[in-house]
């Protein structure tokens, strides 16, 4: 088994070769180049996001973003990603589509023994965030988790493990507080009621 298959297959690893550090020297230049594009240069940002992910990509990713490789990082269509998020993608981070993230969002797919003697080691396990989720500002989410579709994580939450679709999520450790529910269909905020005048009137002003 080689060590890129060892990382995909949540073994311990460590990463100082078969290219990998090359790998991460080449994701630091796109990641600068990305970071440093001005606020009009769209089509720019459009061709070196495509450099990152190995392919195009349809969402839109505020400066700075900050990640490992690029090339384990899946966006689906729609997502925003807000602006000092850090995605650590030494195995698979799988976003679907129309998700938004707050700002200084971290997913970390790596982490380590406890016992301080092999502390030097990792392990891998990816991440997938599932259709329609909004993952609010400074949350950070922890090897391993799936965040099922529809689904808020509160600001500032860690997330240990899995959170089912449809659900209102909050806290550390992140703990389900309850289901989206009709309330939720009707107000957008305690007692604002969302009405087709108001969504009219927005569209009107695009």
């Amino acid at each position: 088994m080689t060590m890129r298959e060892r990382i995909h297959s949540g073994k311990l690893f460590t990463d100082y070769c078969e290219g990998l550090p090359e790998d991460r020297m080449q994701a630091k230049r796109r990641m600068m180049e990305f970071n440093a594009t001005r606020p009009d240069a769209l089509a720019d940002r459009v061709q070196i996001m495509a450099e990152v992910f190995g392919k195009e990509t349809k969402a839109w990713i505020e400066p700075p973003f900050y990640f490992c490789y690029g090339t384990n990082i899946e966006i689906g269509e729609g997502t925003y990603i807000n602006f000092n998020c850090n995605f650590v993608d030494d195995t698979k981070i799988i976003i679907g589509k129309k998700v938004l993230f707050g700002p200084a969002v971290t997913i970390a797919t790596v982490g380590h023994p406890i016992n301080p003697n092999y502390r030097e080691y990792m392990y891998a396990e990816p991440v997938k965030i599932e259709d329609n989720c909004w993952i609010g500002a400074g949350s950070i989410i922890c090897p391993g988790v799936t965040i099922g579709e529809n689904s808020v994580i509160g600001a500032g939450s860690v997330v240990t493990k899995d959170i089912p679709a449809n659900s209102v999520a909050v806290g550390n450790p992140c703990k389900v507080m309850r289901t989206i529910n009709e309330h939720d269909m009707e107000y957008y905020y305690k007692d604002r009621k969302i009405t087709q005048q108001d969504l009219d009137e927005e569209a009107s002003l695009r």
